[in-house]
């Protein structure tokens, strides 16, 4: 079911419709427009948080790891005196 929605922007928000419509928009294609692109990002970020904390739980992965870190530090070169 569509939704009406009224919204007062302050000066902020109305030069960010601008830059959303960026003349080629109304201001409700706009707002659609951007709410949809600010669901996706959103989506993203909680993804890659879900992603972060199971591999931060996944102790064969940390263990891993740590073993390419050491493996990494034997073949950095070593400072000069």
């Amino acid at each position: 079911m569509p939704r009406s929605l009224h919204v007062r922007l302050d000066d902020a928000s109305a030069a960010a419709l601008e830059v959303v419509r960026a003349g080629e928009m109304t201001d409700s294609e706009a707002v659609r427009t951007a709410l949809g692109e600010a669901a996706a990002r959103r989506r993203v970020r909680s993804a890659l948080r879900e992603e972060v904390r199971r591999l931060a739980a996944d102790e064969g992965d940390r263990q891993e790891m740590r073993i390419v870190r050491e493996q990494l530090a034997e073949l950095a070169p070593r400072p000069l005196d």
